[in-house]
């Protein structure tokens, strides 16, 4: 394993001590303030995920390719159910089955994978040597963690390897052709991915079930557009 990769093995070992922290915490908080704190994330992954997404607006080339995603991807994730069996998944295996867990750690996966910190980091680690953004990453993660686990209890540390996974991708393609994740393409993803946050803090704040897990197919429709347009040009 190549030393760049530092940066992400902080950013989730950061979310394991988190995630640990808030658990030793779950046990001891009253409902009511388990309720405000799902209120202060839904708040907050709303807030986020408008922003990563009105943010990068502006840098997009391709200005429907958002909506053209999000239905794609929508239908798709609808018909594979990736929601639904993620959560049955999640909560068959907790000994709180009928507790939320499944929403939290969903939203969890979104707030710590999708953004600029995560997506970029890893990338200009592989082609710079700088963890910058990652360590950033990593200390917000941390803070993070802690406030989902000490709501959901431990199993919010299954958030963790996906991270891991998540930015071993995005360093393994960068390491291969630092042309494939272009600026681009980044926000395009960023500004489907920022409304998938959106959508879980809607979810958190019991406004909207927007059932974000069945949207991830619509991240892969970008990719597959630019791959598209490159070779056709």
């Amino acid at each position: 394993m190549h030393t760049n990769m530092i940066g992400t093995i902080v950013n989730t070992c950061t979310i394991i001590a988190g995630s640990i922290v808030g658990a030793l915490m779950h046990r001891g908080i009253e409902e009511k303030y388990k309720n405000v704190l799902y209120t202060g994330l839904g708040l907050a992954s709303l807030a986020i995920g408008l922003n990563a997404t009105i943010s990068n607006f502006h840098k997009s080339c391709y200005p429907v390719l958002f909506i053209v995603a999000l239905a794609i991807g929508g239908i798709i994730g609808t018909w594979l159910d990736i929601d639904g069996r993620f959560k049955r998944l999640v909560n068959s295996r907790s000994k709180e089955g009928s507790s939320r867990l499944g929403d939290g750690l969903s939203t969890a996966i979104l707030l710590y994978c999708i953004g600029p910190l995560s997506m970029l980091g890893p990338v200009i680690s592989a082609l710079k040597g700088d963890n910058t953004f990652l360590f950033t990453n990593a200390t917000l993660d941390l803070v993070s963690s802690i406030v989902f686990a000490s709501t959901y209890g431990i199993g919010m540390v299954l958030a963790a390897p996906v991270l891991f996974c998540w930015q071993g991708l995005f360093y393994l393609v960068a390491k291969i052709s630092a042309s494939a994740v272009s600026d681009e393409l980044m926000a395009e993803l960023l500004i489907v991915g920022g409304l998938m946050i959106a959508g879980s803090g809607l979810n958190l704040l019991q406004l909207k079930d927007c059932k974000t897990l069945n949207l991830l197919p619509a991240l892969l429709v970008p990719v597959l557009w630019f791959i598209i347009r490159a070779l056709i040009l």
